[in-house]
Formats: structure tokens, C-alpha cells, sequence
């Protein structure tokens, strides 16, 4: 008898320490990242960074994709294809082999909101989509009749939800675009979206003007100021990857809220000149080195992120964060800002620029 009773509290004791180890994995959720180990250039994402990730920021299923480009070979992935698909809304995928492939676009992919609620652009962690240095590579935007309008209320509609992940975005450049400038790789307004995955490499925008800027991403209007999603993200990530624009190196909005997790932006940078409202004589900008956030009620929140080796010329060499009216707030938690390069007023941490009055949450990061 007293065997049995061994061999049951041995079992009992098992069960508890197995059920104990599940709770604790599930403690700080994961998320696959093909472009961890990438064959060339930094990779997506902070390797320290191990911030939880809410459901609504993962990676989307596209297990059961509605568009393939490609069949099976390098050839059959092209510009067009790209643009074909992304016109037909939907969970996108590439065939395109089983190497690393750049698709060169010579016109940007555009999303049009009538074509499905969910686009989801999934690179498989083998994909780069280039702007070869002549053309913006995405655009998605609510409020643009050719893209056709599909509520009255364009600027604060629940869809498309735009999903860019597993992929690279690379030598966008938006700067002959002059009705919806900044943006060189990617332009939103309306609906939702967020990048997961996804690595940025010298994409630019207009490298003058006080409110034009977000050399890879811009962003406006997000629904019900939910926020832009940021997750395991790298925009630079060393000497000769960096993105560029007037303000905003890496990405830029106006009103917009973001929620950047596990994410690194280095050697971004914001080359105005003149701040904004520009001085006289000045043609404006050169804010934000990595991040440039402007508008009202509004949230940055940065978890488990690193921003360092980002420059400008004016103000935030990290984070230009200015909300207007005062309602706006910042959160760093488990994140390092360092060694950014230039500007000024920095009234309560070094290369944040920000109204003293906006309220600001530190915990557990370096900020120098």
C-alpha cells in the first residue's frame, strides 16, 4: 500500500510541475520570425526585446491564403503580380522559390477598400519588395476617391485592416509624390494597420518641409485612434540600412497613436531644416530621427525596444512627440534609447523632445 501511495504523489507531483512549466511559457507570448537569422542585412526585430505581444499584434494566419504570387520560380514574381494582388484584397503569399528573392517595383502596390476587409502581405521571411529607389511600394488610404470610398466617415472607418508581415520593405522612395507625400515605403490612412516581422532598409521621403516626413512609414487616421502595431521590427539596424526624410527617419504621423514592441531603429534620419512652424528663411523640418509624432490626443508606447544612432538636425534625435493639447502621453518600458545624435530640446529625457507638461512613463529602461 504504502508503494501505491509513493507512486501517486511521484504522479501528482509530475502533473503539478508540468502544468506549473505551461503557465510560465505562456507568461511572455512568442512569435515566430522567419527574418531572425536573414541571409543578408540586420535582423527583423530586438533580440534582447522579449516585451509581451498582445493577440491583436501577432502575425496573421495565412495558412489558407486567397492569392499566390508566383509558381514556384523567381520569374513568375513580379512588380505586377504584386500590384495584382494587393488591388484584390485578400491573405497574400509568395511561391517564388526557396531563396531570398527582391521583387523591384516600378509603381506602388495600392489597396482598394472595396476589395475585402483583411489584407494581409506576407513575405514568408524570403521576400524584399524594393522601390528600386524610383517608387513608393505600398499605399493604402480611406479617404482617396481612385481607391474608391466605401463609408462617408473615410477618416475613421474599421477597414481595410492592412497587415504587413514576414517581409522587407527596401529603397522606397516617395519623394515625386506630392499630394500624399512622406511615406517611402509605406503610406496608410484609414482603417488599421501594423507590421510584424518586417525590416526596413533605405527607403526616403521629401527631405525639406515642416510636416512632410516618415521615410519608410506615414501614417493617418487609424480607427478609433486604435494603435499602429510595431513588432519585431527593424528600421535601419547598422550603418548603410538607415531610412531618411524631412522629419520622421524611420516613420512619421499626425494624430496617430503607436504601440512599438521588440523593435530596433538605428542610423535613421530627419535632414530638414528649420523645425516646424519652419524659422524664417528655412524650408522646415529635421525632427525626429526615428520617430516623429505630431497631432492631439495620442499614445507612444515602446516595449522592449532598442533606438540608438539615429540623428537630426533640429529636435527628438529619437522621438519627436508633440501633442498639441496637451493629452497626449508617452510609455517606455524594457527598452534602451542611446547614443542618438543631435538636436535639442530635451526637457526631461535626453533625445526625447517633448512638452514638459506631457506625461511620461519610464520603467525598467535606459534612456541616455
Amino acid at each position: 500500500m504504502k508503494k501505491i501511495q509513493n507512486a501517486l504523489l511521484a504522479t501528482l507531483i509530475l502533473i503539478i510541475i508540468s502544468c506549473s512549466n505551461n503557465e510560465n511559457e505562456g507568461t511572455v507570448p512568442q512569435i515566430h520570425n522567419p527574418l531572425e537569422n536573414p541571409e543578408s542585412g540586420p535582423a527583423a526585430g530586438n533580440p534582447n526585446g522579449n516585451s509581451p505581444i498582445p493577440n491583436e499584434a501577432k502575425t496573421e494566419d495565412v495558412s489558407n491564403p486567397d492569392t499566390v504570387i508566383g509558381n514556384g520560380t523567381p520569374e513568375s514574381c513580379t512588380c505586377d503580380a504584386v500590384v495584382d494582388a494587393v488591388a484584390k484584397g485578400g491573405k497574400i503569399v509568395f511561391d517564388c522559390g526557396d531563396k531570398p528573392l527582391t521583387i523591384k517595383m516600378d509603381k506602388p502596390a495600392k489597396v482598394f477598400n472595396n476589395a475585402s476587409d483583411k489584407i494581409v502581405i506576407d513575405g514568408g521571411g524570403l521576400i524584399t519588395l524594393s522601390g528600386n529607389g524610383v517608387t513608393r511600394i505600398l499605399y493604402m488610404n480611406t479617404c482617396d476617391e481612385n481607391q474608391v470610398w466605401t463609408t462617408s466617415h473615410c477618416n475613421n472607418q474599421d477597414h481595410p485592416q492592412l497587415t504587413v508581415q514576414n517581409i522587407t520593405f527596401a529603397d522606397g522612395n516617395s519623394t515625386n509624390e506630392n499630394e500624399f507625400d512622406g511615406g517611402g515605403a509605406i503610406w496608410v490612412r484609414g482603417g488599421r494597420f501594423k507590421a510584424v516581422n518586417c525590416r526596413f532598409f533605405n527607403n526616403k521621403c521629401a527631405s525639406v518641409g515642416q510636416d512632410v516626413g516618415g521615410g519608410a512609414i506615414r501614417v493617418f487616421s487609424q480607427y478609433n485612434n486604435s494603435p499602429v502595431y510595431i513588432v519585431n521590427s527593424t528600421f535601419g539596424g547598422a550603418e548603410g540600412y538607415g531610412n531618411v526624410g524631412a522629419n520622421g527617419g524611420a516613420i512619421s504621423s499626425i494624430g496617430v497613436s503607436w504601440t512599438i514592441i521588440n523593435s530596433v531603429f538605428s542610423h535613421n534620419k530627419a535632414i530638414g531644416e528649420g523645425g516646424n512652424p519652419a524659422r524664417p528663411n528655412t524650408p522646415g523640418g529635421g525632427s525626429g530621427g526615428a520617430i516623429y509624432n505630431d497631432g492631439n490626443e495620442m499614445t507612444l508606447t515602446i516595449n522592449g525596444t532598442l533606438i540608438e544612432k539615429n540623428e537630426v538636425v533640429e529636435f527628438g534625435s529619437s522621438i519627436f512627440f508633440v501633442s498639441n493639447n496637451k493629452t497626449g502621453d508617452i510609455v517606455i518600458d524594457n527598452s534602451v534609447i542611446k547614443n542618438n545624435i543631435g538636436g535639442s530640446w530635451y526637457p526631461v529625457y535626453p533625445s526625447i523632445s517633448m512638452h514638459q507638461e506631457t506625461p511620461i512613463k519610464v520603467t525598467n529602461s535606459i534612456i541616455e
